[in-house]
């Protein structure tokens, strides 16, 4: 731990305070995340292509979507072993606390059928899937699975990370739809839009690092770092 505090803004943070704050954004970022995943289903016009996957599961096994996503999310981090890359503590949460909540938000959420009410609900489902992917991911406390094993493959292989997005999700998209799982104008609108919107969420939640501490004489001291 770093003793000490640095300005954030005019508020004085601690150590402690940033670490209360990783914490809280990573559990309320994954929660938004299955809500978010929930409103875009019963928007019924089409979801991203993992949650294309995750409905053709469903379809084909009649197992709950939530208790899908975690062994999918399972599955993909066991696929991490080949490519050497280690978990950290929002990897592992991020595949027990997702599904539950998209679960929570099936069951709360109805189904739309009016045009315009689908139109709005999965607006409303992406927007709140890109606060909350910003909240997660800003926490730095570890990838979700899905995207460790695209970084993990980058830096394992050199593959550019385009390809290999974009390979992986052409595929889990195929699989999903021949499955079936659903791909509308939901999907499209997905792929087009959650990469700008999470680029604008992501350095807004982002928790600052906290510097190493100063010295009296204005430089950094190893003895005051016990990290």
């Amino acid at each position: 731990m770093f003793k000490g505090q640095f300005f954030d803004g005019l508020l004085i943070v601690t150590p402690p305070i940033l670490w209360t704050r990783r914490i809280a954004q990573l559990l309320v970022g994954l929660f938004l995340y299955g809500i978010a995943i929930a409103a875009m289903v019963r928007a019924g016009i089409g979801v991203g292509p993992w949650d294309v996957l995750t409905q053709g599961i469903v379809a084909q096994t009649g197992i709950s979507f939530g208790v899908v996503v975690i062994a999918v999310g399972a599955i993909v981090l066991l696929l991490w072993i080949p490519i050497r890359q280690k978990p950290g503590v929002g990897t592992v949460l991020n595949i027990l606390l997702i599904g539950p909540a998209a679960d929570l938000g099936l069951a709360v959420i109805p189904q739309q059928h009016e045009w315009w009410l689908q139109g709005l609900l999965f607006a409303g489902g992406l927007v709140l899937l890109a606060v909350a992917t910003g909240l997660y991911v800003g926490a730095r406390l570890g990838p979700g699975p899905r995207d460790g094993l695209m970084t993990g493959i980058n830096a394992r292989w050199g593959w550019p990370i385009w390809a290999v997005r974009t390979g992986i999700e052409v595929t889990v998209l195929a699989v999903g739809w021949l499955l079936g799982g659903q791909v509308g104008i939901g999907t499209v609108a997905f792929a087009l839009l959650i990469g700008p919107m999470v680029g604008v969420t992501l350095p807004f939640f982002r928790v600052p690092e906290a510097p190493a501490p100063e010295s009296r004489t204005g430089t950094t001291s190893a003895e005051e770092v016990t990290a």
